[in-house]
């Protein structure tokens, strides 16, 4: 660990920043970046993205284009990326030419959820009961291993929900399969939890490791709705999911930001959901109640500089705005920033549809119950006429 911090020369401001991705994650990244005086080249199949909005260069190319890849890896002093669905063939072969963080096997464990629930499991770390399915008759024995309710996941590419079916009985089994298309899956336990948290952390090349403590989520139609911390979780609770995502990112040897997810059980075990190797949905609120946020402290773990503050000013809370907020038209902006307290960011993202992500409003206040109540209040506000 100590002779990877000596290896890894600090990348200083005015250094090309590039990241594969373009979405909303990036575009906060890109806005950190330039504030402390870096360039950012971001790199992904579309063009006029969030990130490319905001970056001083934007490469328009297939991630399976290693010729675009190469040149863009060129351009750049060291490479990270917003979000996990990248082909390792792409890390690879920009890890050829620039440094990337977090590096590509912490990437290739994150994007697949048997490989992912194998390293915890495999770790020492807790996980729910899971089967591995190939074909059907894996699927039915699972089940009668496991259990209903139970959870079928498509392995690879799923996120807010997507390639997940719930299985109640025997006889859902087959149709579950048959609506994932017959991919390669992960059948899991039901967790009968009593709350979602998380922990956003950062760590560098030295070992060094901040979080933001334990953030607490509440999802509606499996895409995460408000989040705020902090968590109402016991102190036990509390730094026992810090020391797991710890040791998560010293087992992964994380150079960068990891969100652990956790589920919380009615009898007070943690169990990690799933492992998102970057800022995360549920730290956005760390932009506006924390000295240095989730974005800022992953520029500064990859260009190995040292790691900021996460010390809160206030509780906080965030509400995310789907694209449902635009179906009477324009939301009114100035109803919901009536409070002070209340934030607006968008993500420049020019059609609304419903389910998509378009922004989030943020709030501080003396307690977290305050602070949700105000960020929903003014959610509701967007659409009043």
């Amino acid at each position: 660990m100590i002779l990877h911090y000596f290896f890894m020369k600090q990348i200083l401001p005015n250094s090309t920043i590039g990241v594969f991705g373009s979405g909303q994650l990036g575009r906060m990244f890109a806005i950190e970046a330039r504030k402390m005086g870096y360039r950012v080249h971001t790199f992904s199949p579309e063009s006029d993205t969030p990130t490319g909005q905001i970056a001083d260069f934007e490469t328009v190319a297939d991630y399976e284009d290693l010729d675009a890849v190469k040149q863009f890896a060129q351009s750049v002093d060291v490479v990270t990326f917003e979000f996990e669905n990248v082909p390792s063939v792409c890390v690879e072969t920009a890890a050829e030419i620039v440094a990337v963080h977090p590096r590509g096997e912490v990437l290739h464990i994150a994007q697949n959820r048997l490989r992912e629930k194998t390293f915890l499991q495999s770790s020492g770390f807790p996980v729910t009961a899971f089967r591995h399915i190939k074909t059907s008759e894996d699927l039915e024995k699972a089940v009668a291993e496991i259990g209903v309710p139970s959870i079928l996941k498509t392995a690879g590419f799923g996120y807010d929900g997507k390639g997940q079916a719930k299985i109640k009985s025997i006889e859902d089994a087959a149709s579950a399969y048959k609506n994932l298309e017959n991919q390669e899956a992960v059948l899991e336990a039901f967790v009968d939890f009593e709350r979602e948290v998380s922990v956003v952390a950062a760590r560098d090349a030295r070992g060094n490791f901040a979080n933001y403590g334990v953030i607490e989520n509440a999802h509606a139609n499996h895409i995460l709705d408000v989040s705020f911390a902090p968590a109402s979780v016991s102190e036990k609770i509390r730094n026992e999911a810090i020391e797991i995502a710890r040791g998560i990112s010293e087992t992964l040897d994380v150079v960068g930001v990891m969100t652990v997810e956790f589920f919380l059980t009615k009898d007070e075990k943690l169990l990690v959901n799933e492992l998102a190797p970057r800022p995360h949905n549920s730290g956005h609120l760390t932009i506006d109640a924390c000295a240095s946020n989730q974005f800022e402290q992953q520029l500064r773990a990859v260009c190995n500089l040292p790691l900021g503050s996460t010390e809160f000013f206030r509780s906080a809370a965030m509400a995310n705005l789907l694209g449902d907020l635009w179906d009477a038209g324009e939301p009114n902006y100035a109803a919901a920033l009536a409070d002070k307290q209340v934030r607006l960011h968008l993500y420049g993202k020019q059609e609304a549809r419903r389910g998509r992500k378009m922004g989030h409003l943020t709030a501080l206040a003396a307690t977290t119950r305050e602070a949700v109540e105000l960020v929903k209040k003014a959610r509701k506000k967007l659409i009043a006429r």
